[in-house]
């Protein structure tokens, strides 16, 4: 349904450095970073050459953002977390079945420096 989804920072090197360990879990790495001449900064996360994830400067994001990411596995759903920890974030679930989403919803849940909620999670019922 969506191409691609993108939102400013607060700190822009903060959360890149963020992002490229958090989601490094998941086989998601900075692709592009671009600094346009009216003073646009932004990097782009993705898989295969292909950034669907952005993140860049510009006035904040208020109120609530909720962005889960595809695990390939419930493996990667924890190491997702255990990463996002020790990068900082704020746990908000850990890794778990989550019935009241779906049968094989496993997922993890965490707050990046800005307090956005971010999270992984693997559908697959054989885990």
């Amino acid at each position: 349904m969506f191409d691609h989804v993108d939102f400013a920072v607060t700190d822009l090197a903060r959360s890149r450095d963020f992002y490229t360990t958090v989601l490094a879990t998941l086989g998601i790495s900075p692709l592009v970073h671009i600094q346009r001449t009216d003073g646009r900064e932004g990097t782009g996360f993705g898989i295969a050459g292909d950034a669907r994830f952005w993140i860049g400067g510009g006035r904040p994001v208020e109120g609530r953002l909720h962005i889960a990411f595809q695990a390939e596995s419930r493996d990667a759903v924890v190491a997702f977390h255990a990463a996002a920890l020790g990068a900082g974030a704020v746990d908000r679930g850990g890794p778990a079945l989550r019935p009241q989403y779906g049968d094989s919803y496993y997922a993890a849940f965490v707050l990046d420096p800005d307090g956005h909620v971010i999270e992984a999670v693997c559908r697959r019922a054989d885990g």
